[in-house]
Order: C-alpha cells, then sequence, then structure tokens
C-alpha cells in the first residue's frame, strides 16, 4: 500500500510542476465527500482551450476500522471536460476513465457494487471503466471554487473472495453500471 502512496505523491507532483501555465489554466482539488469517508484524495485540472480542460484526480483509502472494517483501495480518474460558458465556472459536461484496486472487508458496499458475504469474509480486485459526468462551479473568489458533480457509468471488476486462513472461496467478476463519481470539491485556481 506503501508503493501505491508514493506513486500518487509523485504523479501530483509531476503533474502539478509540468509546463508553462498561465492563470486561470491550473486548479488544485479536494474533494470534501471524500475526505468524509477517510479517503485522501487530490486532483490536478488544467486548460486546455477556451472551454476545455482536462483533469486527473486520485484517491486512496490505506486504513483498517473497528470492528474488523476495512475498505482499502486506491483510484485514478482522468477525465476530459467541456464548459458551457467558460472553464473553472458555471456547468460543465464530462467523459471519465477510472481504474483502482481494492481490499474490502465486512463492510457492504451501495448499489450492489459487490454481493454481499458472511462476517470475516473479504473481496480483493481490481476495476477499470468509463463514464459521463456532469457538474457545476460555483466562483467563491478570484482564486476559490466550489464545484458539485456526479458521474454515471460501466465498471468492469475482476475479484476474489477470501475466508478465513486466506483461503480463496470463490473468484469471480461484476459488471457494474451505476454512479461512478460523486464530488463536492474545493478548488484553488491559480
Amino acid at each position: 500500500m506503501m508503493k501505491h502512496i508514493y506513486i500518487f505523491a509523485m504523479t501530483m507532483m509531476l503533474i502539478a510542476s509540468s509546463g508553462t501555465v498561465k492563470a486561470q489554466d491550473v486548479a488544485l482539488k479536494t474533494n470534501l465527500l471524500g475526505w468524509a469517508t477517510t479517503s485522501l484524495n487530490a486532483g490536478v485540472e488544467i486548460g486546455t482551450a477556451e472551454k476545455q480542460t482536462v483533469q486527473l484526480f486520485a484517491t486512496i483509502n490505506p486504513w483498517k476500522f473497528s470492528g474488523d472494517k476495512k475498505v482499502r483501495f486506491w483510484n485514478v480518474e482522468p477525465e476530459y471536460r467541456w464548459w458551457t460558458c467558460q472553464r473553472f465556472g458555471g456547468s460543465f459536461f464530462g467523459l471519465h476513465a477510472l481504474a483502482g484496486e481494492y481490499n474490502i472487508k465486512n463492510v457492504d458496499l451501495p448499489f450492489g457494487t459487490l454481493p454481499k458475504t458472511k462476517r470475516g469474509r473479504h473481496y480483493e480486485g481490481w476495476y477499470i471503466g468509463a463514464g459521463v459526468t456532469y457538474g457545476y462551479q460555483w466562483l467563491l473568489s478570484r482564486h476559490w471554487n466550489l464545484e458539485a458533480s456526479l458521474g454515471v457509468g460501466y465498471a468492469y471488476s475482476p475479484y476474489k473472495l477470501y475466508g478465513r486462513c486466506a483461503r480463496c472461496l470463490d473468484k469471480n467478476h461484476r459488471n457494474y453500471v451505476g454512479p461512478t463519481k460523486a464530488a463536492l470539491s474545493m478548488i484553488y485556481i491559480f
């Protein structure tokens, strides 16, 4: 898991320091909903044209919780956005991809993401998918924005179900269709 944290940190620093940019071309952001679920997250969004931006967002949750619960995962999500008026303000539509790995124990996920399981068993797997996004950004000040966005799409996820003593009980996959992202983000625009 430390390897994933290192890769996440290095990717964010590389993106933030790449190329030359002008004012209102780059934004750093964090999803407040992610923090509410104890997930560390950060993203960078770069203006590519008058009404277009691209962003890379990454999330990691390396924690274990009381009651022998865990929702450990990492996720990366690149996205292309088209703004209806001007970038970094108002409505936008996007196309996003997503990929990551997970290790989930004694937690039932919403929307039927994974089948429910007996206590003491856990899922390990990975996923890849894509979807569409709608969102809106409110200008709070010269450099600060607030964004709300929601995405729906498809994800393919092969997984293994483990029982006690790390014994593999089942290998299967899920074809998931439903919400693929939800964000309420604070944004700092350079």
